[in-house]
């Protein structure tokens, strides 16, 4: 092994505590952090052609911070994937940044690349803590000398939002524990996010969950093993350390289950986006430039700003919109002079990307108003929140046997009725579980999504009660307003309130965490005062539901930061609910609802 080599070795976990120092302070936004890391990466290999290497989860890290016309102002030109097939075309006139995932694998496979290496240059980034046995290795496979940087870039994780983030996993759980690789990657991304965000925190979970307590063991085990990188922090003036806080879904299932009415969470809930992508495809009418949209707020103003906003809201700024574009297309009509040809010329690009939004968000709006009706969402919607907010079993029973009987109603939605029912009233003394059980059999064979339900999250397994957690206002029904001048979209807003929200709010207020919340590094426990960062984590995945209260304390002067496993809609949640309890004996379910008392019910 060369010197250079055993520099590399030797000294990378000290050039990675450099390089967090040199970083400029990330101010609980997750999307710069991402972009910081990015930017240096591009900076460090200095000017001139660049290619990127990447793995699979490292395409879409980059791809949801940057667009590619971003990218190329960097003079990153080419993109490949290290884990898939390339040619063998030599380009030593190109430098090469490698950014993949410290994993068995893709160290396999960037040893291969660098025996025989394809570019003149490599500057290798990690996006996460690797064995310094795999840097040896590495070190010994470059004997053609060509990497000229080895670091550790903590871009580990999905930032969806500025405050929000995924790991992707859609099913963390067999048999209700940990899938053992969805554990690891857990403890990875948490790392990422802690290591970007420079917190060294108290870390909690939620008492008597075997999940969230594994993770919180796993993640202190880490932190500890590398202690020295998590050494940037001092609290200053006796304030309080920041604190991780590991949630389980299964406390909350009500949250993923309702339909949203706000713009992300609604695109979400009907269209599903996938790593800020939404796929139109299979999709009849749409015009072929709007099959794949991109909705990111760092490449999309419109959606920055209204991604928060109501079904109904989102509907008049999207006709004020078409409205200034009418008006300045109008003005554009006439070009008799050189002034105007001057002033078209200008205001081209801008007239051109009102142009593309408002088409785009006018598809998108389409599509949800089509589905909106179609399906009736307004009604099963209003139940939905009757349901969640208030306690009226008798009149509740009557209106879901109604609505789930209706063939025009899609037998999901009817499914989901059922399952806001059985979670609710699972102990009352009237509860009717097995009749609107024997009503769902009769148009379909999704049944047994309902005792699995409450086997993955019923009251045996909930932290105190959900629905009673819910704040109810006086006008408990939705409200239903026709926007003047937009026909056929209705503003429609909810009165649920997530169960993160109220414990977040707990927190802040400086309330008693034991023993609901146990720490387990309880050494730093013994300031009093409320902390004033929070990043949560949810085991099964969280919500845009979830991340809308998470913007909401922000704007409120808080510093709350939201991961989850996956982001849900209802019925990514319900899949994952499934996943966890197959093959499982309900014997909670069996003992603890009579409606269950015979195996026919299943």
């Amino acid at each position: 092994m060369s010197t250079v080599q055993e520099i590399k070795c030797i000294f990378i976990k000290k050039v990675n505590l450099i390089v967090q120092r040199l970083l400029q302070k990330v101010t609980m936004n997750l999307i710069n952090g991402i972009r910081l890391y990015i930017e240096k990466m591009c900076s460090e290999s200095g000017p001139g052609m660049k290619n990127m290497l990447l793995d699979r989860e490292t395409t879409s890290i980059i791809s949801m911070a940057f667009s590619q016309s971003d990218m190329l102002q960097r003079e990153v030109y080419l993109f490949e994937r290290l884990d898939s097939g390339r040619s063998n075309e030599r380009m030593k006139y190109l430098k090469c940044i490698v950014f993949i995932r410290p994993t068995k694998q893709n160290i396999q496979l960037l040893a291969n690349e660098l025996r025989s290496p394809k570019y003149g240059s490599y500057y290798i980034y990690f996006s996460n803590i690797i064995p310094r046995t795999d840097i040896k290795f590495l070190a010994e496979c470059d004997e053609s000398e060509s990497v000229r940087e080895v670091k550790e870039f903590y871009a580990d994780y999905l930032s969806v939002n500025p405050n929000l983030f995924s790991l992707n996993i859609p099913k963390s759980m067999q048999r209700l524990n940990w899938l053992p690789e969805a554990l690891t990657r857990s403890v990875q991304g948490i790392i990422g996010v802690l290591l970007t965000l420079r917190l060294n925190p108290v870390i909690r979970y939620r008492a008597g969950s075997s999940v969230a307590q594994n993770l919180a063991k796993q993640i202190f085990e880490q932190i500890t093993k590398d202690s020295t990188l998590f050494e940037f922090r001092q609290q200053e003036n006796g304030a309080a350390p920041p604190l991780l806080l590991l949630l389980d879904r299964r406390d909350d299932p009500v949250t993923p289950l309702l339909h949203q009415w706000t713009y992300q969470a609604m695109v979400h809930e009907l269209l599903t986006i996938r790593n800020n992508r939404l796929d139109l495809s299979n999709i009849q009418g749409v015009p072929n430039d709007f099959k794949e949209l991109v909705l990111s707020g760092e490449q999309d103003e419109f959606y920055s700003k209204n991604m928060y906003a109501n079904f109904g809201e989102i509907g008049s700024t999207i006709k004020s919109l078409m409205e200034e574009f009418q008006r300045k297309a109008k003005d554009h009509k006439k070009v008799e002079s050189i002034a105007d040809m001057k002033n078209f010329i200008e205001s081209y690009p801008q007239f051109k990307k009102m142009s593309g939004t408002v088409q785009k968000h006018l598809c998108i709006m389409g599509e949800l108003s089509n589905l909106t009706s179609k399906r009736n969402l307004f009604e099963v919607s209003e139940l939905e929140q009757e349901i969640a907010c208030k306690a009226e079993h008798s009149a509740q029973l009557q209106r879901i046997k109604k609505i789930i009987a209706d063939e025009r109603i899609a037998i999901n939605d009817a499914v989901k009725l059922v399952v806001l029912y059985a979670l609710r009233y699972e102990r009352h003394a009237n509860c009717d579980t097995s009749g609107l059980l024997q009503i769902i059999k009769m148009r379909s064979d999704q049944a047994h999504i309902i005792p699995s339900l409450i086997e993955y999250a019923g009251t045996h397994v909930r932290q105190g009660e959900v629905f009673s957690l819910v704040r109810i206002t006086d006008a408990v029904k939705l409200t239903r307003n026709l926007i003047k001048g937009l026909k056929g979209v209705e503003n429609v807003f909810t009165q649920h309130t997530p169960l993160l929200k109220e414990t977040l709010e707990d927190i802040f207020k400086g309330r008693e965490l034991d023993p609901l919340y146990p720490a387990i590094n309880s050494e730093l426990v013994p300031f009093r005062r409320p902390p004033q960062e929070v990043v949560v984590f949810i085991i099964g995945g969280t919500t845009y539901e979830e991340a809308l209260a998470v913007h909401q304390l922000n704007n409120n002067g808080y510093r709350v930061i939201l991961g989850g496993t996956t982001i849900h809609n209802s019925q990514s949640f319900i899949d994952e609910a499934l996943a966890a309890t197959e093959g499982l004996q309900f014997k909670h379910t069996k003992s603890m609802m009579k409606y269950y008392a015979t195996s026919e019910n299943f």
